[in-house]
C-alpha cells in the first residue's frame, strides 16, 4: 500500500483554510458596496467615496450625483461639458483617493435630505450606486474603522480556527 506521510504545517493550513472558507467569506465581505460608501462626517459634511477602479489608458473622469424618486441631480463632475447644478457649486469639493477613486464632500444637505437617496458615481465610464436611507446614515468614523480593522481580526481568527483543528 501507500504510505501516508505526515500534512506539512502549509498543507495543514491550507486545508483548514478551504475547510472554513465559507466562514471566512462571511466575515471578510461587509454589507455595504466594496466601491461607493456614503457617510456623515463629524461635522454633519456628507461624504461620498467612489473607488472604481479606473480602466487604463482613460483620461479619468468622474461625476457625482444623487436621485430621488424620478430626479437626478449632478452634484460634481470634472467631465468637460457638464456642470453641477447651481445648488452644489461652491458646497462640495472632490479630492482623490489611494490607490485610486474619488472622494466627494458635500457641506450643507444633510437636514434636507429625502427619506429614500440613491448616491450614484461615475469614474471612466463606470457606475457605482447606492441606495441610502435618510436615517441609516452612518458617521464616517465607523466605516472607516470597520473597513481598517476587518484584517486585523481576520488573522487572529485564522490562527485561532488553525490552532483548533490542528
Amino acid at each position: 500500500g501507500e504510505s501516508k506521510q505526515p500534512l506539512s504545517f502549509y498543507q495543514k493550513a491550507r486545508k483548514d483554510l478551504l475547510r472554513h472558507s465559507a466562514l471566512t467569506r462571511v466575515l471578510v465581505i461587509p454589507a455595504r458596496s466594496e466601491l461607493i460608501s456614503v457617510c456623515l462626517e463629524e461635522d454633519n459634511d456628507l461624504r461620498v467615496d467612489c473607488r472604481i477602479e479606473p480602466k487604463p489608458n482613460k483620461i479619468n473622469s468622474y461625476e457625482f450625483s444623487w436621485s430621488s424618486g424620478t430626479k437626478e441631480s449632478l452634484i460634481n463632475t470634472n467631465v468637460s461639458g457638464s456642470a453641477a447644478e447651481a445648488q452644489f457649486r461652491d458646497k462640495s469639493e472632490v479630492v482623490e483617493l489611494e490607490p485610486h477613486g474619488y472622494r466627494m464632500t458635500l457641506k450643507g444637505f444633510t437636514e434636507t435630505l429625502p427619506h429614500n437617496t440613491t448616491y450614484m458615481c461615475k469614474i471612466s465610464g463606470q457606475v457605482e450606486s447606492v441606495l441610502v436611507e435618510k436615517e441609516k446614515l452612518e458617521p464616517c468614523s465607523a466605516v472607516s474603522l470597520f473597513l481598517k480593522s476587518s484584517w486585523s481580526w481576520i488573522v487572529p481568527l485564522l490562527i485561532c480556527l488553525y490552532r483548533a483543528y490542528c
